[in-house]
């Protein structure tokens, strides 16, 4: 498979505007309050965003691109790898499956495979990138997508929230847990459970505690000597503590701290931290 016929595609609660090495482009969500609405693309000042999300005082939500969306991130590929936020919190998969059958049908010398991460944030980085490194050596269309079911069972998401007032805006969480997790310097520490779904793990007073919470949690779900990615809502310091920490207790340095855009930031944030790692 040339390369220069493939491209990939993510929804942007990947974290990913742009990626070197090969075509790809991003297909924004969008988080909509009754007074702005918000489009997850290179143009959007996130920390604005949070600011003012952290004022408002109304419902908030968010929504997926929609067909046509994908099919204009898609373009004029022959061979298209696609990776949407989990279906247990978003119709993206839905929409972008919805464009793959448009597109083979319009194109029948094209091919789609859409990958449903069951996640967010840090770990469909990590699945993006295995992309990535699969379609460099060169390997065929249906042994990619192979390669790629497997690789998402074998990688994992962890997440500390500071607030989860957002959630329980977005009625995703009722506003008991969500105040609890507001008060007295709680922070929830949770995962992305087998099913796609965000599940609350434990309730941590502090930074520190936290992180060593999050270390435990690396531990118990199979953490060795994979890779981790790292990505941050406003909170560098807490994000490199962590590293120092799986550097430190792993000998792991393939680590990487980035940035939460629009749609993560939305969820995690001010202060939340989002790890995707490799278990193997």
């Amino acid at each position: 498979m040339n390369i220069s016929c493939v491209k990939i595609v993510a929804d942007s609660s990947a974290n990913l505007m742009t990626m070197d090495g090969v075509a790809f482009s991003p297909a924004p969500l969008k988080i909509i309050t009754a007074e702005k609405e918000y489009t997850d693309d290179a143009s959007l000042d996130v920390g604005a965003m949070v600011d003012e999300l952290a004022r408002y005082k109304g419902r908030s939500s968010s929504s997926c691109p929609n067909c046509e969306d994908w099919l204009n991130a898609f373009g004029d590929a022959q061979y298209v790898f696609c990776a949407t936020i989990t279906s247990g919190l978003s119709g993206s998969y839905n929409s972008a499956m919805m464009a793959k059958q448009t597109y083979e049908s319009e194109h029948p010398d094209r091919k789609v495979f859409v990958l449903d991460s069951l996640s967010a944030g840090p770990e469909i980085t990590l699945s993006v990138e295995k992309m990535r490194e699969l379609i460099t050596q060169g390997l065929e269309f249906d042994e990619i997508a192979d390669k790629m079911q497997n690789y998402i069972k074998n990688t994992g998401l962890l997440f500390s929230l500071e607030s989860m007032k957002n959630f329980a805006n977005n009625g995703r969480v009722s506003p008991i847990v969500a105040k609890a997790a507001g008060i007295l310097g709680i922070r929830v520490v949770g995962k992305a459970s087998d099913e796609g779904t965000l599940q609350p793990l434990h309730k941590c007073r502090g930074e520190e505690r936290t992180l060593k919470v999050i270390m435990d949690e690396l531990k118990a779900h199979g953490l060795k000597n994979g890779r981790v990615i790292i990505a941050h809502s406003f909170n560098l310091s807490a994000a490199k503590k962590l590293e120092s920490m799986i550097t430190e207790h792993f000998g792991i340095t393939d680590i990487k701290i980035t940035e939460n855009l629009g749609l993560c930031s939305f969820y995690a944030e001010k202060g939340g931290l989002l790890v995707g790692f490799e278990k193997q």
